[in-house]
């Protein structure tokens, strides 16, 4: 509490002992809060994460002309396509600001976009902990919460009306199609398939129930169909 909000606090007060405690109360407690943050700004530890270099190294691994690893080995690791990748970032960089790069208070760049994406794709692909970004891509716990949060907000955003939308008549007539000519019977919209999510903080009560023995641990199911170009 600031000195005139104080001073006008103790206005309230008529007795002299009631002022001088709540007074004393004050110092008290101004004097934890200082010796906090105090404590806070010892303890805090300042990394000096390389943004530029973590940035070089990820487009030499992924992105140069004759980058170390191939497409298979990008969408393998970011469960993702390489092409359908850059389009999102790129779109992402293009319309909001927490994906550009720019120098932030200190002069230094900020970390670029296709960083941004492979940190929050690392963890939705995975499930790793926010920290396990820093050791590769030099971002810390916080910012890789940001970037997921921005990121899936961001993605949806952008593309909910064209990936998320029900099909029109000619997608419909289209994916027939598609399925004749590889199954060889028509009506036939997509593959019905599921997957078994990791659940790791399920509730104790409901392990059973949500528990296959050939599993091990408990999952929820995710079912969709798909066309061939897996488009839900």
């Amino acid at each position: 509490m600031d000195s005139t909000k104080h001073i006008e606090f103790l206005k309230a007060f008529d007795s002299d002992d009631d002022v001088e405690f709540v007074d004393t109360f004050f110092n008290v407690v101004q004097h934890i809060h200082d010796e906090e943050s105090l404590n806070a700004a010892r303890t805090r530890a300042v990394v000096n994460h390389d943004r530029q270099a973590a940035h070089d190294l990820l487009v030499r691994d992924y992105f140069a002309d004759n980058c170390l690893y191939n497409d298979d080995s990008f969408e393998r690791r970011f469960r993702l396509n390489k092409a359908i990748f850059l389009r999102i970032s790129n779109a992402l960089e293009s319309r909001y600001d927490f994906f550009k790069q720019k120098p932030d208070a200190r002069g230094r760049m900020s970390f670029s976009s296709i960083q941004k994406c492979a940190a929050a794709l690392r963890y939705l692909g995975y499930g790793i902990t926010f920290d396990a970004s820093d050791e590769y891509l030099k971002v810390s716990e916080r910012t890789a919460v940001e970037c997921v949060d921005w990121f899936s907000a961001c993605v949806y955003e952008v593309f909910h009306e064209e990936y998320l939308r029900k099909p029109t008549q000619r997608d419909i007539e289209r994916l027939y199609s598609a399925h004749e000519e590889r199954h060889g019977f028509s009506g036939m919209l997509g593959s019905l398939d599921c997957t078994h999510m990791a659940w790791e903080k399920c509730p104790t009560a409901w392990r059973g129930q949500f528990t296959r023995g050939d599993i091990g641990e408990p999952t929820i199911i995710l079912e969709a169909v798909a066309s061939q170009y897996l488009w839900i």
